[in-house]
């Protein structure tokens, strides 16, 4: 596991949709509410228009509150070129088949934030080949989600011990979480959960990271 500037708070973790102004302010108001990372994803975007994306959404995210760190989803060359810039970007989320985990270290160095999907607990035992690399696994779905379909079976609750116990990395569960999902979801010993829609579509998206955070207190 890598070691931060600042300690990564995985609580509540926000994966943007779109690709308009409202992703970006958005992504402000969550980190503004306490979000600790905020996770561009922009699957159908260009390179260019994600690059555009992930600057806009940087520069929000600073400005609401520098602690939140904000990860590019899947492109290790993109967060490259955007730390190369100066912006406000401190890493990448990979899926498993994106670019191998220690490819994407030497890429982005060793300060980076990266964090690896899984799901399953072959998945988890398998990323602990690359560990000392890794700063935290994501593991899902939770529940079954339109928003990704990653061809794994639900965990619910009660899945998400047994992977906890399985690895020394903290884990984030992601797959349709809702703030009301936190207290039980917390108690299972993960670091933090991950909501797309929960807050993307929120009227308030401040009052439910709000919400997410408070469940993590109970």
């Amino acid at each position: 596991m890598t070691m931060t500037t600042l300690p990564l708070d995985l609580r509540c973790y926000l994966v943007t949709s779109g690709t308009d102004r409202r992703t970006v302010d958005v992504a402000a108001q969550a980190a503004a509410a306490g979000a600790g990372v905020v996770q561009v994803r922009a699957k159908e975007a260009s390179t260019a228009e994600l690059l555009e994306l992930v600057l806009a959404v940087a520069d929000a995210v600073k400005a609401a509150r520098p602690a939140t760190k904000v990860l590019v989803d899947d492109r290790a060359d993109v967060a490259a070129v955007a730390r190369a810039r100066g912006a406000h970007v401190h890493g990448v989320h990979l899926g498993q088949d994106d670019l191998p985990v220690a490819d994407a270290r030497a890429l982005l160095g060793h300060d980076a934030v990266i964090g690896l999907t899984t799901g399953t607990l072959d998945l988890v035992r398998d990323s602990a080949g690359v560990a000392f690399d890794l700063d935290y696994l994501g593991a899902g779905p939770f529940r079954r989600t339109p928003t990704k379909d990653s061809g794994r079976e639900p965990l619910g609750v009660e899945g998400y011990p047994g992977l906890v116990r399985a690895t020394m990395l903290p884990i984030v569960a992601i797959g349709d979480v809702t703030a009301a999902d936190v207290p039980a979801l917390s108690r299972t010993g993960i670091a933090g959960v991950a909501l797309v829609r929960a807050v993307m579509d929120a009227p308030d998206p401040g009052a439910v990271v709000r919400e997410v955070l408070d469940g993590f207190a109970c």
